[in-house]
């Protein structure tokens, strides 16, 4: 079991170097390529939508093979994206190189969440499941400043040869050590469409797309932003790549230690209010190092501090459909990806300075706290309706 979810582990750490890695190399792809910073901000749109066409598709054909054999195909898509993207120049093969590396990455979270929820224990799968995309956050460590210290030191080329090279070892790991093992759960695909009828799991849909959007829309832009606002060396990117990844592992930690004291709802709406709080604060204080390193690392420790209560609730509110309810929510957080980059990006292209992505930044994060209210209001409604009836 152990080297199952090692394996698995291995996978999102890949899937998080692929998605996150290109923060820290924009300013060098767009310098190598010859194209401008927002173009290169593109890229991370285009994985985005890798990922919501990726999801849906694998879900429609995945009846029809076992659940190791879509993960050794996924895997290996990541290797032929990320090479793909090595190895191009032109603007449309690097576009065509981060759709198919992003295509894998929303499959292979659902896929490996069957696996683990048929292999582990009774009260275990959470645990398995955590374990998973424990692998992620330490991408986000330790991967992420490696990859954005290889780009200053010798190219962004050397960083995706990385993470392409790396999944080769991740095919050889799921070969070895994912038993053969299908999904039984065949014929009821309609069935598990029918919580979309409620308003409740969009509003949470929305919470999740909108708050992913606000953080990006920063985010993708970190490091011209350090650069040219905060006024960092690029040679102090690599640290400082570390700095907001230990935010997104220690974020992840808090809300997972909140979570035995408050509502996951709760969580979540306080968590966007202080990342709406920490934006407005990078736009007025970015040019102060240590204020824009703080809220810097706020708003990271905010992205990963929503993951687990805005999942908690969608399967809550996807009785009968928890796996399109999860893909659901992975497509939505990467469609917020997308979304982000280019509301970020806009700003640049209209000729603003780079701490102006912050604006777009806030306001999308308060719409998903707004989207949170509204599902709590909603609930509130639902509950005096039902009082009154028992």
């Amino acid at each position: 079991m152990k080297k199952v979810i090692f394996s698995l582990a291995l996978g999102t750490f890949g899937l998080g170097m692929a998605e996150f890695g290109i923060m820290g190399v924009l300013t060098e792809l767009a310098r190598d390529v010859g194209i401008s910073i927002p173009a290169a901000g593109h890229m991370i749109s285009f994985y985005a939508f890798g990922v919501v066409l990726g999801a849906p598709i694998i879900a429609l054909f995945s009846n029809r093979f076992s659940l190791k054999h879509i993960l050794l195909f996924l895997v290996t898509l990541c290797v032929i994206g990320n090479a793909i993207f090595t190895l191009s120049s032109s603007y449309f093969m690097l576009a065509v190189g981060r759709l198919v590396s992003g295509f894998p990455h929303g499959a292979f979270f659902g896929v490996g969440a069957i696996i683990l929820s048929k292999l582990a224990r009774p009260g275990k799968v959470t645990a398995a499941v955590a374990g998973m995309i424990s692998g992620m956050t330490v991408a986000n460590l330790i991967g992420i400043p490696v990859g954005t210290w290889l780009s200053q030191e010798f190219s962004w080329r050397y960083t995706f040869l990385l993470i392409a090279v790396f999944n080769i070892a991740v095919i050889v790991s799921v070969a070895f050590w994912v038993p053969n093992i299908s999904d039984e759960a065949k014929g009821k695909l309609r069935e598990q469409f029918h919580f979309l009828k409620n308003p409740a799991p969009w509003l949470i849909f929305s919470a999740t797309m909108f708050g992913n959007a606000g953080v990006f829309a920063w985010f993708s832009y970190v490091k011209p932003y350090m650069m040219y606002i905060s006024g960092f060396s690029e040679a102090l990117m690599t640290f400082i790549m570390m700095l907001v990844g230990l935010g997104m592992v220690l974020g992840n930690l808090l809300s997972g230690r909140l979570s035995g004291r408050y509502t996951p709802l709760r969580i979540a709406v306080i968590t966007d209010f202080v990342i709406v709080l920490a934006l407005l604060l990078l736009f007025a204080f970015g040019g102060i190092k240590a204020a824009s390193l703080t809220f810097a690392f706020i708003c990271c420790a905010g992205l990963f501090a929503l993951s687990a209560p805005l999942q908690i609730l969608l399967l809550q509110n996807a009785k009968g459909g928890e796996l399109m309810g999860a893909a659901g929510g992975q497509i939505a957080f990467n469609l917020g990806s997308a979304i982000g980059a280019y509301c970020g990006g806009m700003m640049l292209t209209l000729g603003f300075a780079y701490n102006y992505v912050t604006l777009p930044a806030a306001l999308l994060s308060f719409s998903a706290m707004s989207s949170l209210l509204l599902y709590g209001r909603l609930k509130r409604g639902v509950q005096q309706q039902v009082a009154p009836a028992t």
